[in-house]
């Protein structure tokens, strides 16, 4: 994937949630995963002090660390870790770790407490007021990852870049390829001026006109695109452009194509602010292409379809493939199956073909 695209797994904009922390007494846990950048307000004080846009704890008098537990919205695979501490000058922690783990269902924070934590990031020295940024090489799938401070202070924002894999039980015969959270990917782009095209494949309708991809005006005879690439091989049947939010900069024509530049909608008259539905041509395609005539901005492309067999099948073994051992020993129970890595659907365990749906 593009690391240029790569989604924030944490982010509350994709369902993301602190679940748990040691201590907020300064500033609110919640502001950790805030999608927007920090600010500073200086000279603004509550009743605990001057008011943070970030998590702070209170000053430890007693051996330990501050911990916060953070459920991903979209679970995935880490690649990129960020932990910020803008405008925390006097009061950052010296050392932060991170660590994460995968589970089933909806754990609370005490069963959290148990589970089979993976180090991330070990601890490592923080500046005041910085932008840590920390490759990950782990290649499993994770729910959850918990930043540890040392011992105390302020973080404004937890970043967690990654790789959405979708859970396949949770995944309806008829889906958005397209969706992010399903595991759809951003390749490539014309133009990303005012926005990033990952806006477009985001849960939800776009709230904001700044909450699309939105191109810079075009000065040539040429257009703007992004490119895609689906959760899994599938048959498009359903389209929807939406530019709401966009009233004098929407495009006036959008087309989508597949592989090999199969036509999926051709050319087509867009209005401004509203939410187009398109029937599309049958075709099975890995990728799509939206092109807008010949600029503007788009709130979100939905692309709801079926998997194709193989489709279906890439999913199940990257999921089965990217659990952690531990999550993975769970769904199996006592039974046993060949080793990972599973380069065929005949390969996985009968109890996880069950559990998963199984080859189609």
């Amino acid at each position: 994937m593009n690391g240029q695209y790569l989604p924030d797994l944490a982010s509350r904009e994709l369902g993301g949630s602190v679940v748990a922390a040691t201590d907020e007494l300064f500033a609110d846990r919640e502001n950790l995963i805030k999608a927007e950048a920090p600010v500073f307000l200086p000279h603004t004080f509550g009743p605990k002090g001057q008011i943070m846009d970030g998590w702070e704890t209170r000053r430890r008098r007693a051996p330990g660390v501050d911990s916060a537990i953070v459920r991903l919205g979209c679970p995935g695979i880490v690649r990129r870790v960020v932990v910020d501490t803008a405008h925390f000058t006097g009061n950052y922690p010296p050392a932060a770790s991170v660590e994460a783990c995968g589970v089933d269902g909806y754990p609370t924070p005490d069963e959290l407490a148990g589970a089979d934590w993976q180090p991330l990031v070990p601890a490592s020295k923080l500046a005041g007021d910085s932008v840590h940024e920390f490759a990950i090489e782990d290649e499993c799938r994770y729910t959850h990852v918990r930043l540890s401070i040392y011992p105390d202070g302020g973080v404004a924002r937890l970043r967690v870049f990654g790789e959405v894999v979708a859970d396949p039980r949770l995944l309806p015969p008829v889906f958005d390829l397209a969706a992010l959270e399903h595991g759809g990917e951003v390749l490539d782009c014309s133009n990303s001026f005012y926005s990033s095209p990952n806006n477009l494949i985001k849960p939800g309708l776009a709230r904001v006109m700044g909450d699309g991809w939105e191109t810079s005006r075009r000065r040539d005879d040429g257009n703007d695109w992004v490119s895609l690439r689906l959760a899994c091989a599938g048959r498009p049947m359903l389209a929807e452009i939406e530019t709401m939010h966009f009233v004098g900069n929407a495009p006036g024509w959008a087309s989508l194509t597949g592989d090999d530049r199969v036509e999926l909608l051709p050319r087509t008259r867009l209005q401004p602010d509203t939410r187009h539905r398109f029937v599309l041509d049958a075709a099975e395609v890995g990728t799509v292409r939206l092109d807008v005539f010949p600029d503007g901005g788009v709130g979100r492309l939905r692309l709801y379809g079926t998997p194709t067999p193989d489709g279906r099948s890439a999913l199940l073994l990257r999921f089965a493939n990217a659990l952690p051992d531990d999550q993975l020993a769970g769904l199996l129970g006592e039974s046993a199956g060949p080793a990972r890595p599973y380069r065929q659907i005949t390969d996985l365990p009968e109890a996880l073909q069950g559990k998963l749906g199984g080859p189609t």
